[in-house]
Formats: structure tokens, sequence, C-alpha cells
């Protein structure tokens, strides 16, 4: 070998070590602090189950969340980026509303994607960081109140009566309706957040191949290997994501949708069309027209789990939004209501359809208020006053919540003080993971929580649930700006659905169901198969 190919592989294995020292250097972080911390391996740091599809996402978390059940706060890696999970309400509530100060933005992935340029996922409301997302909040808060639900429910209630519509004519022809829910009601989300989101009407179901949910599925295939590598690469070099103007959503996808909201609002502007959806109140903060009412019934008409807005959600600015900041906000209504909803509406018709007693009791609560309409189409005042359709998705946002895990950054050095002797300093720029789905099964806050049980939220059950327990839609001034909408698209389709079907198990139903090992997703490994027969047919 020439002195030259010494003198070259020699280097190379110089940087090589160099590059190891400063990867291991990394998971020294937790040594000086006195908290326990899982143990991590090189380059997947603690998080190598879920990485290499070892175990699923709430597998993985209820097993990190169990290895130190006396803790109220201990380390692990995600990767090579160190994270403190929380697993004490109390310490939850602390550090995500008291001394939200020190916690005002989000983690990776979104965190790392705030933008100022044109990317559609890093302009939206849960990528945007300190005053800029304060600032967007209290824009769009006021379109999210109880009174502006109101004058969007019809627009989603008639989504929910075609789809019953296209069942029952289905059901005419001798067909068999047996349904994967996730496809579903991926379907009828996609309905609903055309019409209420982009001002387009689509019937996913009657036109299964639909431009709008081709396009939708492509965006959210979270399952694409492609898609997971990308994520992390964003979150191992933010620094370069940011610099290079990096987003999440493919450049065609983007595009597509971003010309469907500009084309309508332009339509819209020109002749004068006036349409209760979010176009229409993205066009009122463009005019500066859109401001909070005060309405006392917003905290108490959409149920117990909606999240209320803080006074960061009520304040005023002067700040001026681009056209592409705006459109920001429809495409992210898009994501969440397209995945989670359908994914908490799959779970929920899963439990009904084998727990009869609890389907049969709501369906007696859905022929009461039927009943009382005598002939007229649901409102959303009737909507809101039936208890136990209530408790019942309560119930499936607790054991199935649409987010498995919350994130935080400390964005300022926080001195933490447990109350029982360690006192340490969280560092700026550490992240801060809550385990939600592994709160909502510990037994000390839930007993039985593998039991599908509604009166958990009945009313004399309600006031002993832990506020730090309970995170369907978050918690703190970061909680779900949507999550009225949210809830009012399930119950709407939950009552027009149960109304003229009940939801049984079929031959692909498995009890209990198997879970996927998705790194984000809480998913069935052979999705969720239920089958719907005709009130007339059940015995």
């Amino acid at each position: 070998m020439t002195q030259v190919n010494l003198f070259t592989a020699g280097a190379v294995i110089i940087i090589i070590l160099l590059i190891y020292h400063h990867l291991t250097k990394k998971y020294h972080y937790f040594l000086p602090k006195p908290i326990p911390c899982m143990k991590p391996s090189f380059l997947v740091g603690s998080s190598g189950p879920v990485l290499l599809r070892r175990q699923g996402v709430t597998t993985f978390m209820k097993t990190i969340y169990n290895s130190f059940p006396e803790a109220n706060i201990f380390g692990m890696y995600s990767t090579v980026i160190p994270a403190y999970i929380v697993r004490d309400p109390e310490l939850v509530k602390r550090i995500a509303v008291k001394d939200f100060d020190h916690f005002v933005d989000h983690a990776f992935p979104s965190g790392d994607l705030d933008a100022n340029g044109d990317a559609l996922f890093g302009n939206s409301l849960i990528a945007l960081r300190g005053h800029k997302w304060r600032d967007m909040r209290a824009t769009l808060s006021p379109a999210f109140t109880g009174s502006k639900m109101r004058h969007m429910f019809e627009l989603v209630a008639e989504c929910g009566r075609s789809m019953v519509e296209f069942f029952k004519a289905e059901a005419e022809a001798g067909k068999s309706l047996e349904y994967e829910m996730k496809d579903t009601f991926a379907r009828y989300g996609n309905d609903v957040i055309a019409s209420v989101a982009f001002g387009v009407t689509v019937e996913s179901m009657r036109d299964p191949e639909n431009s709008f949910i081709v396009m939708a599925k492509k965006m959210l295939d979270f399952s694409n290997w492609k898609v997971v590598v990308w994520i992390i690469l964003i979150h191992l070099l933010s620094l370069v994501a940011k610099k290079f103007n990096v987003d999440i959503v493919d450049g065609a996808l983007s595009n597509y949708f971003r010309s469907i909201i500009t084309d309508n609002m332009e339509r819209r502007k020109v002749q004068g069309i006036v349409r209760n959806d979010m176009i229409n109140m993205l066009m009122e903060v463009r005019k500066g027209t859109l401001k909070h009412q005060k309405d006392n019934r917003d905290a108490k008409d959409t149920g117990f789990a909606t999240v209320e807005e803080s006074n960061v959600g009520k304040s005023t600015h002067s700040r001026e939004w681009t056209d592409n900041e705006l459109i920001a906000q429809c495409f992210l209504f898009f994501l969440a209501g397209f995945e989670t909803t359908s994914n908490l509406l799959s779970w929920l018709m899963y439990e009904l359809s084998v727990n009869s007693a609890i389907q049969d009791r709501l369906y007696e609560e859905i022929s009461h208020v039927e009943n009382a309409l005598l002939g007229r189409p649901l409102s959303y005042e009737a909507l809101q006053k039936m208890p136990y359709l209530d408790m019942v998705v309560s119930e499936a946002l607790r054991k199935w919540p649409p987010n498995v895990q919350l994130d935080r950054k400390c964005t300022k050095d926080y001195l933490l003080d447990n109350g029982t002797g360690t006192r340490f300093t969280m560092d700026k720029g550490s992240s801060v993971l809550i385990p939600v789905y592994a709160i909502h099964h510990d037994p000390k806050y839930f007993p039985d929580p593998d039991t599908f049980n509604p009166e958990r939220f009945n009313e004399e059950n309600r006031s002993k649930i832990n506020a730090g327990a309970y995170l369907p839609f978050g918690i703190g001034p970061r909680n779900c700006i949507g999550s009225r909408l949210a809830l009012m698209q399930v119950k709407s389709i939950v009552y027009h659905l149960l109304k003229d079907f009940a939801a049984v198990p079929s031959e692909k139903t498995g009890t209990p169901l198997k879970l996927a090992k998705h790194p984000f997703l809480l998913q069935a490994e052979n999705g969720i198969w239920v089958q719907f027969k005709p009130r007339r047919f059940v015995i």
C-alpha cells in the first residue's frame, strides 16, 4: 500500500472516530442529572424497538413509561437527541399550563420546520414558534368557538347524512355492508374537511377515486418508509432543513391543495359568495373582520373532552398574514381532521360493535332525540344535549387517544423542583414528551384501563378525573384548537349512522385487535372491520 493510500485510510479512520465520539458524547447528557434514564444504543438511542419496527409506538411508550414507576420524570434518547419523559399529571400541568412560558414551542417534528418561506407544513399553526405562533393562534381562535361551530354544523351533518344514504342504497341492493373502518371514516373525514376547510363538495363513498382523496392519501401516507426516513433526516438535520426551506409535504401535493384554496377565494371574492366554512373565515381574517365574540355557552356545549382557549388565543396583535400563511392553516385542518378523526371513529365503531349493551343504550338516546325532533333534521343544540353520546366519545378518546404522545420544547432554562428533593435545570432547547397513551392506560388514574367503560365520564365521576391525566386534545395554551370541530364531526356521524344501522362484528373482526407495529400511529395490524346491519333487520 502506498504512502498516499495509507494517509487516506488513516484520515478516514480518524474522521469516523471523531464522528463516533461526537455522537456517543450526546449520550452523556443525562449523566449529571439526578433522574433515571433509559439506556441508549448507538444511533437509535432508546428508540431502537420502535424505529426498527420491533414494537409499535403505543407498546413502546407503555414499556418505557413503566420502566421507572417511582419517577415523575426521567430521560431517554430519541436517536441521539435527549428527551425528558414526564409521567406525573401534576408535573404535566405545571409544564404545559402554569409554566407554559418556558415550554411555548413544539419539539420534533413540527418545531424543526418553522418556515418563513412557502413551506405548507412549516407555516401551519402546529409548526410555528414564539410570537408568530401566538399571533396566529389569536388570529384563528375566533374561528373555532361554539358559535362558529353552530354555523358550520349543517355542512358537517350533510356529509354524515350523505354517507348513511349511500349505505341505505347498498343495503337495498342486497350488498353486504362490511367495511374496513379506517378507510370508511377517512372518506367521511375527507368529505367533511373538503367541505368545511376547502369549500369543495365531494362524495368519497360514491366516488372512491376522486382526486381530492387520492391526493390526500398520498400526502398522509406515514406508513411509507420513505416518509419515515425523510422525517428522521429532518429531525437530525433541522438546521439544514430550515436553511433550504424543506417541507414534509411533497411539492406537487402542496401546489394541488394551494390552488384549490386560492381559486376558491378568488371566485368568492368576484361573485360575492358567502359560505359558513373555513375559507370564508380566512377571508374575514385577511380583511381583519374575524373577532372574538363572547358566548357563555362555549364552555359547556361541546362535551367533557373539549379544551378551552387560553388568554393567548384571546389576545390581540397587528400582524398581517400572507395568503400562503393563511392557506397553510387550511392544510393543517385537513391533516388533523382527515387522520385523527378517522382513527378515533374507527376505534369507536369497533368498541360499539363488540359492546352491544353500550351500543343499545346509545341507540335508545338517539331514538329519544329523534322522536323529540318530530321529523326535523338534527340540530347542533340537540346533538350537544346527549350526555351518553358524550360519555361514549370521551371514553373512546381515553382508550384510543388521537395523539399517543404530546411534545414540548424548553424555550428557556427551567429550574425543575419536583417537591421530593429532586432539583435540576432543564436546559433551553431540550425536548419534553408526555406519553398520553400510557397515562390513559395507567390503572392509577383509570381503573381497569383496557375495558371500554363510558361510566368513567358520567356526571358523578367526571369531577374525579385529573385534568393532567386526560389529554385527548392536549393541554394548556398549545392544545388542539379544533377540538370542538372534531367532536362535532364525530358525534354527528355516530348519530346519523346508528339511527339507521347497528354496528356488529364481521368475520374479519379480530377480538381482541392486534396493534400494528407502527412508529407513529395507533393502528390495528389487519385493519378494523365492522359490519353495518339495517335496524329493521336487527332482532
